[in-house]
């Protein structure tokens, strides 16, 4: 295993020798995996050093909370999902999207074939699992879209607060669990549930699929020419790091476990969780689709009358870190 640090670091200096390495710290949405592999690829590779930065890697984990430890000073720039970025810029932290690596969705509701589930108008009167920690956002925007209650009854739902594992999807304590399909459904696959056992809903087929791992900064910080310089360094070294990875994904997978440190990672999971990401990534260029990002707004706005936000955010994405990028 590697320590989360650019082989600039080494030396303290630039590839010209004159000046130091820019330091910039990346706090990622999870734990090392093949989620963030572009990143990875690019601190193994050299990208960073190439664009003179030394770069930290700070894995996440059940409790840290990546706008936190953006808003604390930990970190430069963090990984999130756009409703949870939107949600915390209406509640008062100025984060901005600054990238967008993720071009589709890869979130879906995994059910047991038995419990009769076959469509969303089953939803009512069962039990679904769900992420919170910024992750219940989709979920309860498109539940809003349905008319679904989440409170339980026989026209709702039971929302039960799901760890992040599928054990209640295999001890039967939930009809459906939220699953994302490069991790925890082929965790139920590897539990020794068949496929033709499963029923899915893949978020972007019901229409109310939302932007995923996307790269935010603070917006005071953008007012900074240095800072800004270093983010599109920054933004051209991971996506150089990202589409090596959609070339080479069992290289990348490999790559990412020399950086698990703790060792809980297996190679057959993370090259299919490889694989799998860069069917999200591919077609991204690293700039935010605006449409992209309207879609999901509305999405997060159509919520009746509990929205998962309340007003069309302004100042919310820049394209100007990837304009300069890749101009």
């Amino acid at each position: 295993m590697k320590k989360l640090i650019s082989l600039a670091a080494a030396g303290g200096f630039a590839a010209s020798g004159a000046l130091a390495a820019d330091d910039v710290t990346l706090q990622l949405k999870w734990v090392t995996q093949a989620q963030f592999g572009g990143y990875y690829v690019a601190l193994e590779k050299g990208f960073y050093e190439d664009e003179d930065l030394n770069v930290t890697i700070k894995p996440g984990g059940p409790d840290i909370a990546p706008v936190q430890v953006l808003l604390g000073g930990g970190a430069d720039v963090m990984v999130d999902w756009m409703p949870s970025a939107l949600a915390a810029r209406e509640n008062g932290a100025p984060v901005v999207n600054i990238a967008q690596p993720y071009k589709a969705s890869g979130m879906m509701l995994t059910c047991l074939k038995d419990s009769g589930v076959t469509g969303p108008d089953d939803f009512k009167g069962r039990t679904l699992g769900v992420w919170f920690f910024g992750n219940e956002y989709p979920f309860l925007s498109w539940m809003s879209q349905l008319n679904i209650p989440t409170e339980g009854g026989d026209d709702g739902v039971e929302v039960l607060k799901q760890g992040f594992n599928v054990d209640p999807l295999l001890q039967k304590q939930a009809d459906c669990i939220s699953t994302m399909t490069y991790n925890e459904y082929w965790q139920v696959i590897d539990a020794g549930i068949a496929e033709d056992e499963l029923v899915t809903f893949k978020y972007e087929d019901q229409g109310v699929a939302t932007l995923e791992d996307g790269l935010y900064v603070l917006e005071e910080n953008l007012e900074d020419p240095e800072f800004r310089d270093e983010m599109v360094r920054f933004v051209k070294a991971s996506m150089k790091g990202w589409k090596y990875a959609e070339e080479n994904p069992d290289e990348a997978a490999q790559i990412v476990l020399e950086y698990d440190e703790t060792g809980a990672q297996t190679e057959k999971h993370q090259k299919r969780m490889m694989r799998e990401v860069a069917k999200l990534t591919a077609g991204s260029n690293g700039a935010l689709d605006v449409a992209d990002y309207e879609r999901t707004v509305n999405s997060l706005l159509s919520g009746g009358s509990d929205p998962v936000i309340t007003k069309v955010p302004e100042g919310a994405y820049t394209l100007d870190i990837t304009d300069a990028a890749f101009k």
